[in-house]
């Protein structure tokens, strides 16, 4: 059983025709899947498919890009959103200097939110980091002195050196079909070498299609292709990486149920 751990079931490519995305998940190996929330506007929608599909669960959370337009969104209101029994993940949430869509200062606030609320719901906080290595970890450190939490990098790209101080803080580094690219050596290299019990899988779905599906919109079924290729890469049987990588899951989202 393959669990992607990070997809937006939600998002255009996929919601139009999403009965026939999730049997297509289902039937290439796809047990479990994490719709993740990016605006608030997103939240009863996602919570939605949660109830109606079993195998589906949700997170409550704003994107970095989205931040100069949630200033409303602080830890009291994920906090009681997520109380609801389907929400298993604070996030996404974190800093991407790449595009700068929002403020940085306005990141860095929303992100330190988002952990307050991972820390007192004891949800794991979903990351996303880009160009923003140094001022990501800082926070991280900086927040994990105030009071423990967990949470996973997701759509892992970063170096390996911040793979291994994110780990150093009891946090999970998940690989997306960007491993699969000819052009992603670096990245190989750290996949290659991260240990098994912090390793999660997804596909970023609708983006990031994994090779060899290059081209068209993700699918959660194309985790299957990304479990393939980093097994191959780490010189596992595919379904050792499965069975530990679902494992994981269910270990960081605890709420979750099998």
């Amino acid at each position: 059983m393959f669990a992607d751990s990070h997809c937006h079931l939600n998002y255009k490519g996929l919601i139009e025709d999403q009965e026939a995305v999730l049997a297509r998940a289902r039937g290439s190996g796809v047990g479990v899947m994490l719709n993740i929330a990016t605006r608030e506007r997103e939240w009863d929608d996602i919570v939605a498919t949660a109830e109606r599909e079993p195998d589906v669960w949700a997170s409550v959370g704003i994107h970095p890009h989205e931040a100069d337009q949630h200033p409303h969104v602080d830890t009291a209101k994920l906090v009681e959103r997520a109380r609801h029994p389907r929400i298993v993940g604070i996030g996404e949430s974190g800093l991407d200097y790449f595009y700068d869509h929002s403020d940085r200062d306005r990141q860095q606030a929303s992100f330190r939110a988002h952990i307050a609320a991972a820390r007192e719901t004891g949800l794991p906080l979903i990351v996303h980091t880009r160009d923003a290595e140094d001022d990501t970890l800082s926070i991280l450190r900086d927040e994990m002195e105030q009071g423990a939490y967990t949470g996973v990098i997701h759509c892992f790209t970063a170096s390996g050196a911040f793979a291994d101080a994110a780990m150093a803080l009891g946090l999970y580094i998940s690989i997306s079909g960007i491993v699969t690219f000819k052009n992603a050596r670096d990245l190989q290299d750290t996949a290659a070498r991260l240990p098994i019990d912090r390793l999660l899988i997804e596909t970023d779905a609708p983006f990031l299609a994994p090779v060899p599906h290059r081209g068209k919109p993700g699918e959660p079924a194309f985790v299957a292709d990304t479990a393939a290729f980093l097994a191959k890469l780490r010189g596992e049987r595919i379904e050792d990486l499965a069975a530990r990588t679902a494992d994981n899951f269910y270990a960081l989202f605890s709420k979750a149920v099998r």
